[in-house]
């Protein structure tokens, strides 16, 4: 519990700031890293043990392609002028489509992995096409208020309690599959787009699904390692593996980018 309480909410923190400080594309970037998954993943290998927290890694590892559904229905409604509560709910709408169909699938972990490498890589090439123009008519970020960093460590807190605790009904593979949820780049898209408009914030979710590959390379790596090499070393190399992914996806980031809305008064 005091795991759950301190380690989510600091990562969120953490994240949101350095958003703030870089822009819009890395902005969405960092968050791509398992800010909610990972934490659950260990709290499952903790309360559940490391067989457990393995099926629950294949399925976070589903996972992502839900959370690239969810960057591409956003995407494409807001470039088609949706107001931003009807982008979040055909993101949504998305995630939760693509979650009913790998949920039915059952994949092992090598075909998982494979699906999931050429889906990320196919979700990039649509966002790229699909990408809106420039917005007019804005000339300055949104300043945000000061309880706006809280409020979001404050719901990605309760999303990881909510689903730790419903884990052993919903079963590791199910638990997976919907603990990606992109909570922290819907909060941050939304902001974005209310703020800055349509395409900043579709920068934002590029930045994101580019961000993605690094949580893939981390669940490859724990679901694979985990068993053998225990819950201690087989986190340890998932992280590696995120990190280098993460630092090969930040060669691709695009120069510059829209800033993020500002912290106000």
């Amino acid at each position: 519990m005091v795991l759950k309480l301190a380690v989510t909410p600091a990562l969120i923190g953490a994240a949101s700031l350095a958003s703030r400080r870089w822009g819009a594309a890395v902005g969405g970037w960092l968050v791509g890293v398992p800010f909610t998954s990972g934490p659950v993943a260990l709290f499952l290998a903790l309360d559940h043990g490391p067989s457990f927290a393995a099926s629950a890694a294949v399925g976070m590892l589903l996972g992502t392609i839900s959370q690239a559904v969810f960057c591409l229905a956003y995407s494409w409604s807001a470039g088609r002028g949706a107001p931003w509560p009807a982008a979040l709910l055909s993101g949504c709408a998305g995630f939760v489509a693509s979650t009913a169909v790998l949920g039915l699938l059952g994949l092992p972990l090598l075909p998982a992995s494979l699906a999931t490498l050429l889906s990320l890589a196919g979700a990039l090439r649509l966002a790229r096409r699909s990408a809106p123009g420039e917005p007019r008519g804005r000339e300055s970020p949104a300043r945000l208020p000061r309880w706006d960093i809280p409020a979001r460590m404050a719901v990605a807190t309760a999303f990881v309690l909510a689903l730790t605790a419903a884990a052993p009904a919903l079963g590791p593979y199910l638990s997976g599959l919907l603990s990606p949820f992109p909570l922290f780049g819907a909060v941050l898209g939304v902001f974005m787009h209310r703020s800055e408009g349509a395409s900043p914030a579709a920068g934002l979710l590029r930045g994101l699904l580019l961000g993605l590959f690094a949580p893939a390379a981390f669940f490859v790596a724990l679901s694979a390692l985990i068993e053998p090499l225990g819950v201690g070393p087989g986190f340890a190399c998932a992280v590696a593996a995120a990190l280098a992914a993460q630092g090969l996806t930040l060669r691709m980031l695009p120069p510059g980018g829209a800033p993020v809305p500002r912290g106000g008064r």
